[in-house]
């Protein structure tokens, strides 16, 4: 019980530090076009000085997390307000992407100063900001990002190692992920064919990461490498499974920066295969672990016609629903069996769209979808009772 309440107690202090620091801006703004010049220029360093003062004290005198992450927070909006005041009072011209990194430039070691895991995720979120913003709204390439990743890196690993089991670790086996996957898109250009091969790639190399030995053992909603991963593959198969995909494909257009993008994360993902084969057994390893292998080979195909890769890409889905399903059924796992079942329905739904099937063949596709969705669910079913009868009768014995 003290456990939880010192947690919420430090939940609920880090939002009081940000809205904190968020209403004395808002009560100087009430005003401010009434004071000095120079007395805006000191109210604009008081978020600040505040928040030196309130991470010193806390670190002087040696006071809770819940103190630490409070001030942290704090003196983070702090440096914020400071720049942007100050840019303002005195008309300094820039860009929102240099005041993004000016300002985490300026707060990243309080990740490290304070142990802060507040402002470990605000310099995630801010940088993923700053990566759209420089990627998608302008022409440039937001190659700093990757250093305010690394920066964040070391945190990530010692939290790794010192609190598997924390549940700001699971956080982070979300955020990290999800990071580079909305920030990835800025590095790379509008070809279709580039997009869907670099995505079904890091995708891979996410889901190798998530069967690694430190995460092979977490619960799905704790390791988001493994559902990010499995979802981005079969939402990708199901989008390359339409005709169109393959006969619209304009290969003379990928190059460049994409291609290197695409070796540097196939290297990762090998290297991340044979990693986890090593160290689980190659008979441990499963068909969606060699998914974007397996499409790097198909996407060669299209030179050869496209009902190849077609066929090949649906095959390829339908195998993965199956053996999720069969994977659900062996775990006793619903969640599992049914996203299998899904992923079928998925790709039958998909073929409505390729071809034009009769309305009465659609009606019987449903109902025999609908019966598998059921059968599944009732033989699940029955396999949990007949467990819980052997476990209630060897505990009887």
């Amino acid at each position: 019980p003290n456990t939880t309440s010192n947690k919420l107690f430090g939940i609920f202090g880090t939002i009081g530090g940000a809205l904190v620091g968020m209403g004395i801006i808002l009560i100087l703004a009430h005003n401010w076009d009434d004071f000095s010049k120079l007395t805006r220029t000191v109210l604009a360093f008081v978020p600040l000085i505040l928040g030196q003062v309130a991470v010193g004290y806390s670190l002087f005198k040696k006071k809770s997390s819940t103190w630490l992450e409070a001030s942290s927070v704090f003196l983070f909006f702090g440096v914020g307000a400071c720049i942007s005041l100050i840019s303002q009072i005195y008309n300094i011209s820039g860009s929102w992407s240099g005041f993004l990194l000016l300002w985490i430039g300026l707060t990243a070691p309080l990740m490290y100063l304070t142990k802060s895991k507040a402002i470990a995720m605000l310099h995630l979120i801010y940088s993923v900001v700053y990566a759209c913003n420089v990627g998608y709204f302008n022409d440039d390439k937001p190659w700093l990002f990757l250093l305010m990743l690394a920066v964040v890196l070391p945190f990530y690993y010692r939290q790794l190692q010192q609190f598997p089991k924390e549940n700001f670790t699971g956080i982070l086996h979300w955020l990290v992920p999800l990071s580079v996957i909305i920030s990835l898109g800025a590095f790379v250009t509008g070809n279709e064919l580039g997009l869907v091969w670099i995505y079904i790639t890091v995708f891979g190399v996410f889901y190798n990461i998530g069967r690694l030995p430190q995460l092979k053992g977490e619960r799905l909603r704790r390791n988001g490498y493994r559902a990010l991963g499995s979802l981005g593959i079969v939402i990708l198969l199901l989008f390359t499974s339409f005709k169109w995909f393959w006969t619209e494909l304009n290969y003379t257009e990928f190059k460049g920066l994409d291609m290197e993008i695409l070796i540097a994360l196939g290297v990762l993902g090998v290297v991340g295969l044979v990693y986890n084969g090593m160290k689980n057994g190659w008979k441990s390893i499963n068909l969606l672990q060699w998914t974007f292998v397996i499409f790097a080979g198909i996407m060669l195909l299209p030179f050869v016609g496209f009902y190849i890769p077609v066929v090949l890409v649906n095959l390829l889905t339908l195998a993965i629903g199956i053996l999720t399903m069969y994977i659900g059924n062996r775990d006793t796992n619903y969640g599992i069996l049914n996203y299998g079942v899904l992923i079928i329905v998925a790709l039958v739904c998909c073929r409505f769209f390729d071809y034009d099937i009769n309305f009465v063949i659609r009606g019987l596709m449903f109902l025999g979808l609908g019966a598998l969705f059921f059968l599944a669910n009732y033989m699940m079913f029955r396999k949990q009772k007949a467990l819980e009868k052997n476990t209630i009768k060897t505990t009887q014995l």
